[in-house]
């Protein structure tokens, strides 16, 4: 896949996945792609790993495994953030 796949592939799965996941997490328009980013290359080797296959371009598996690793971006970010926190 070449950048501009990267980064519209990235867009639909951030999007994606905070829709799925809503709540108060920082960014626009460039944190989104970069989550959808990010989360392709870890949804790609979680998969490649546990042999569900990798990211290769626009399909459902590799949409699937893009969101899924979006997703536990996002729960590793927020349990991150909640245990730097100072309750008062």
């Amino acid at each position: 896949m070449g950048i501009i796949s990267w980064i519209v592939m990235g867009l639909i799965v951030g999007a994606l996945a905070k829709f799925i996941m809503p709540g108060r997490d920082p960014g626009g328009f460039f944190i989104t792609i970069l989550l959808g980013i990010a989360g392709a290359f870890l949804g790609g080797f979680i998969g490649s790993v546990l042999g569900l296959g990798d990211v290769t371009g626009f399909n459902i598996g590799s949409l699937l495994l893009a969101i899924g690793g979006s997703i536990l971006l996002l729960v590793i970010y927020r349990a991150l953030k909640g245990r730097g926190a100072v309750h008062t």
